[in-house]
C-alpha cells in the first residue's frame, strides 16, 4: 500500500478507536445538494459523514478492533460518526431516508457492537436520552410518592373524624 494510501487508512483507524458509535450507509443516487442537506442535518446532532473506500474502511476497522463485517461494504459508502449519542443520529438518518428514498443504512457499530439495519431503525424510534431520563426519574419516584400518600391517609381520616365529631357537638370546627 502506498505511503498516502496508508496513511489515510491510520487517520481512519485512529478516529474510528475514539468514536462510540459508527454508522454506514449507502449514498448512491445523492446529488452534492442531498449530500449537503444530510450534513447541515446531522451537525446539530454532532456527528459528520464522509465518503470513504471500502478497502480502506475494511482496513481500518480491522486495525480498530471491529468485527469482520466485509460484505456489508459494498457499492457506495459513507460514513456517519459521532461523540455524542447515536439515537438521534439514527432518526436523522432514518428521516433522510424516508423522504429523500436515499442514503439507506447498510448496518451500524455501538461501542464496536454489530447493529443490524432493523435494530438501528429500532433505535431511531426511541425518545431522546432526555426524554427516557425523565421517564426513568417518573418510575423511581412513583413508589415514593405512593408511600407518601398511603402514610397521609390515616391522618387525613383522624382529622376529618374529629372535624365530623366537633360539628356534631356543636363545638366550632378546627
Amino acid at each position: 500500500m502506498r505511503p498516502e494510501k496508508a496513511s489515510i487508512v491510520s487517520e481512519l483507524s485512529e478516529t474510528l478507536k475514539r468514536l462510540p458509535f459508527v454508522l454506514v450507509t449507502d449514498y448512491r443516487g445523492m446529488k452534492v445538494a442531498d449530500f449537503s442537506e444530510l450534513r447541515s442535518r446531522l451537525a446539530p446532532a454532532g456527528a459528520e459523514m464522509h465518503v470513504v473506500k471500502n478497502n480502506f474502511l475494511k482496513r481500518a476497522m480491522a486495525d480498530s478492533g471491529f468485527p469482520d463485517v466485509g460484505d456489508q461494504f459494498a457499492g457506495q459508502t459513507a460514513v456517519v460518526t459521532g461523540e455524542t449519542d447515536v439515537a438521534p443520529v439514527a432518526k436523522i438518518l432514518k428521516t433522510f431516508a424516508r423522504d429523500f428514498k436515499l442514503a439507506a443504512l447498510k448496518i451500524g457499530f455501538v461501542d464496536r457492537v454489530v447493529l443490524s439495519t432493523a435494530e438501528l431503525e429500532t433505535l431511531a424510534e426511541l425518545p431522546a436520552r432526555e426524554i427516557l431520563q425523565a421517564q426513568l426519574l417518573g418510575l423511581l419516584l412513583s413508589p415514593a410518592t405512593r408511600l407518601v400518600r398511603l402514610l397521609n391517609v390515616p391522618a387525613a381520616a383522624l382529622a376529618r373524624l374529629l372535624n365530623a365529631k366537633a360539628k356534631k357537638e356543636g363545638a366550632p370546627a378546627a
